[in-house]
């Protein structure tokens, strides 16, 4: 067969083969999912955290320079969220997807988001400044961290030996979202989230500070939510 009926013939079995369904209690590998026809369940609460102004960043500074200041962010980022009990599951340029399952889900996606903020303004801004002053000064690192948690399908997508998992649900998609908005915000969280997780991340360390100051109402998938935001930063 040529690549055109190849094409058609893998998208008629897609659309007819039904899901073979199960509930998760981990966060899946590549390989627990059946490319065929797996899908699994799962309550989770999801962290997207994406670094800003990469495009600008690219146009006006060298590709070497660029991929360290990118992978300082990832690598941060990365770090911090499985520290908090987060698992990654994909990678996107310059943004970085983590899963985080189980007792008090959202209050270590939260913490995670925290510590991750105060990587950003308190080590990697002032070293990769200290490091290429005059290549990054008209460029200063922002980032944006989004948290929402639900339901989600996780399902292989792509062909063999050319796949991964994809995040299928209100969760990941509105998660992903909020880590673009480019409000005061560094982070932003669903209501949901903000119902959900504990006091240690609601307050200051010392109990005296409300740190989600900020709410918005963006408008996502043609529905108006509820987002709580928050500049506040945690050493972890």
């Amino acid at each position: 067969m040529g690549i055109s009926a190849d094409v058609k013939s893998a998208i008629d079995d897609i659309i007819t083969t039904s899901w073979n369904t199960r509930s998760g209690r981990t966060v899946p590998e590549t390989s627990d999912v059946s490319l065929s026809n797996g899908a699994v369940m799962l309550d989770a609460t999801y962290l997207y955290a994406d670094m800003a102004g990469s495009s600008k960043l690219a146009q006006t500074a060298p590709d070497e320079v660029v991929a360290k200041v990118i992978r300082t962010y990832l690598n941060a980022a990365t770090r911090l969220i499985r520290h908090y009990g987060g698992e990654i599951r994909s990678f996107d340029g310059d943004r970085v997807m983590g899963i985080f399952i189980g007792t008090d889900q959202s209050t270590k996606a939260v913490k995670a988001a925290l510590a991750i903020n105060w990587a950003v303004k308190q080590v990697i801004r002032p070293k990769i400044e200290k490091r290429w002053p005059s290549t990054l000064s008209d460029w200063t690192m922002h980032h944006g961290v989004g948290i929402d948690m639900g339901e989600a399908m996780i399902v292989r997508g792509g062909v063999r030996n050319n796949n991964d998992l994809v995040s299928i649900g209100s969760a990941p998609n509105v998660a992903a979202k909020l880590s673009d908005l480019r409000h005061e915000s560094d982070i932003y969280i669903s209501d949901a989230v903000y119902k959900d997780m504990g006091y240690s991340v609601t307050w200051s360390n010392d109990g005296k500070t409300f740190l989600w100051g900020n709410t918005y109402w963006p408008v996502i998938g043609g529905l108006k939510k509820t987002v709580h935001g928050a500049t506040w930063w945690r050493e972890p």
